[in-house]
């Protein structure tokens, strides 16, 4: 077989990705235009082939590896060959093989493929799939850790993109930045100004995650991606409890994972008007920055109107948190208490306040996550408020008889009131309906099964789901799997949310992992301001990507042209392109919540 030697910033992005954890020495020669790294390229090696019309149908596959127990599924060009063979990189011996299946077309990339089952293959290794006529795949692994390190990286990620945060260098390695954005000189603009609060008031408004490729925050944002790492723990919270993720507050008797989630909190703490319980829409520049470092950006920053959708959301994620963070009231007195109170005063504005939508105010050009329909974020609170308080006209207010259950994004969080309700059914009152809270869940998971199962590629996506953001809509169908597999154990759902999994990771049209720093072929160049403007080659690690679409709303910014306009296809990894590339953290939380999952239910 023939090797491949990598660039620089793809090898600096694997050394990174391994070393994250752990010691920076390894980091010293990752800078920009660094070319000593060539010499480790047969360490991660992968087959090519001259032609490159061969090598854009080479064979597909999650680029990462798999758990022993995992399904194990490839994708391999509608070729002449009928049969497959799994070789063994160390010896070079075939220790599996069978028959390809037949050749079927997936819309959405317009392509014929044959999908190649190795599910019977559990012994750890490193392997590579062979088929004649086509280029062996590149190699992966079979590991009782596959993704391990990678939900690590995902959790950390929201360390790299902290708000009013000086990084570290023995925390962030060669990424190490100044502080940026203190948020202590906050304007109230006039869209949100109020008696007690008129415009230009100044209040501190401290901490939180940059919300993507930008250096603003956005609770409607916030809401989704912070609840989905709180899930992740009150799921599985023996994995968590012994991940050390290498942040400032490592060891501190608290997970990781909540503390990550805990710098996103208490900013959100301080988005609430404490004279009567509304939450501002986001905290921001008039306009986006340029490509600059945080503690370049030096704009005035607003706090924006008040909006039902803030609010609801707000509700929700501090109920949530009030439950989850309550036995850590030794090393958080009242935090609990704290954020509960602050979820019900929220709810009382939201019902005095049903519909107040968001409005972009003529002088804010940034992100607006707006959302006319509120039915959702109202379920979803008040399902979130009936777990925490055992009140039952919270759930009486969620009328859960008429809700249905949805795909999760944030502008529909429906389905995160389902999950919680159905995590905790054991303990709600005889108000809840049992069987209306496991029919919901398991209706949609049926429904996506069926596209899953007939579908060439074996994914869930279809054409519609090429939105902005794509990758979470794959991610998002991951989690529906993952709570119909907790629910009723049938093995076609853990398989179906594996495959969202190895689609994000590289068994996909592009034949990318969209996870930077993990796969041979992995995004290199994320829309991310700090990515863009810190000087070294290689990208953060952890992020994932957008993920095609194929409205290409930047190309007209971008010097580079699209390589195709089909659905599955229209990605460009690089900087310009923010709406294929850009990194966003209710895309990364996800992708903490499946690898997770995956990692603890895989038998």
């Amino acid at each position: 077989m023939a090797f491949f030697t990598p660039s620089p910033k793809a090898l600096c992005a694997v050394v990174f990705a391994a070393a994250t954890l752990g010691s920076v020495s390894l980091l010293s020669g990752c800078s920009k235009g660094d070319s000593t790294a060539s010499s480790a390229s047969a360490s991660i090696a992968a087959t090519s082939n001259s032609s490159p019309a061969v090598a854009a149908l080479g064979i597909r596959l999650n680029q990462l590896g798999f758990l022993p127990g995992s399904a194990k599924w490839a994708l391999v060009p509608a070729v002449a060959a009928s049969r497959f063979s799994v070789i063994d990189v160390a010896s070079g011996e075939e220790v599996y093989g069978g028959d390809l299946m037949p050749a079927a077309t997936w819309e959405p990339a317009e392509e014929s493929v044959q999908r190649a089952d190795f599910s019977q293959l559990t012994r750890a290794g490193e392997y590579q799939l062979r088929v004649a006529g086509v280029a062996d795949s590149r190699p992966f692994k079979i590991a009782e850790d596959a993704y391990v390190a990678l939900n690590a990286a995902s959790i950390k990620a929201f360390y790299f993109n902290r708000n009013s945060a000086e990084l570290l260098a023995e925390h962030a390695g060669i990424y190490a930045r100044p502080l940026g954005h203190p948020d202590t000189h906050v304007l109230v603009h006039a869209s949100a100004a109020s008696a007690e609060r008129p415009e230009g008031t100044v209040i501190a408004s401290p901490k939180g995650w940059y919300d993507a490729g930008d250096y603003n925050k956005y609770i409607v944002n916030s809401g989704i991606s912070t609840y989905s790492l709180l899930a992740a723990y009150e799921h599985f919270p023996e994995f968590f409890a012994g991940q050390n993720l290498n942040i400032p507050e490592s060891g501190d008797a608290i997970p990781d994972l909540l503390n990550e989630a805990l710098w996103n909190l208490e900013w959100m703490l301080t988005m609430q008007d404490p004279h009567d319980g509304g939450v501002y829409h986001k905290l921001t520049n008039e306009r986006f920055d340029g490509v600059v470092m945080p503690h370049e950006a030096t704009s005035e920053r607003y706090v924006v109107q008040k909006s039902t959708a803030a609010a609801l959301d707000f509700a929700a994620v501090m109920a949530t948190a009030s439950r989850v963070l309550a036995k850590y009231e030794e090393q958080l007195p009242g935090m609990s208490a704290r954020m509960l109170a602050a979820a019900e005063s929220a709810w009382q504005w939201a019902q005095a306040n049903p519909a107040v939508i968001y409005q972009q105010p003529e002088d804010i050009k940034t992100g607006e996550y707006g959302d006319r329909q509120l039915d959702d974020e109202f379920f979803w609170a008040a399902s979130e408020l009936y777990i925490a308080t055992r009140n039952d006209s919270y759930y009486a207010a969620s009328k859960a008889a008429s809700t249905s259950a949805t795909v999760p994004s944030w502008g529909d969080v429906r389905s995160l009131g389902w999950i919680s309700l159905a995590h905790h059914r054991a303990q709600l009152s005889e108000v809840a309906d049992q069987e209306l809270i496991v029919g919901r869940i398991e209706t949609l998971a049926k429904q996506l099964r069926s596209v899953w199962s007939g579908s060439a590629y074996g994914v869930t996506m279809q054409t519609d789901d090429f939105i902005w953001g794509s990758n979470s809509v794959a991610l998002g169908q991951g989690m529906i799997f993952l709570q119909a597999y907790r629910l009723n154990g049938e093995r076609d759902y853990l398989d179906a949310a594996q495959s969202t999994l190895d689609y994000v990771l590289g068994r996909n049209a592009v034949d990318t992992s969209f996870v930077t720093g993990f796969g041979q072929k992995s995004t290199l160049h994320p829309h991310h301001r700090p990515s863009g403007a810190d000087g070294i080659e290689a990208p953060i690690p952890g992020f994932i990507a957008g993920g095609p679409q194929p409205r290409q709303q930047d190309k007209d910014d971008c010097p580079e042209a699209y390589p195709s306009a089909i659905p599955a296809k229209s990605y460009l990894d690089h900087y310009c392109s923010y709406a294929s590339n850009e990194i966003a953290i209710n895309w990364n939380a996800p992708l903490v919540y499946v690898s997770a999952a995956l990692q603890v239910l895989t038998q």
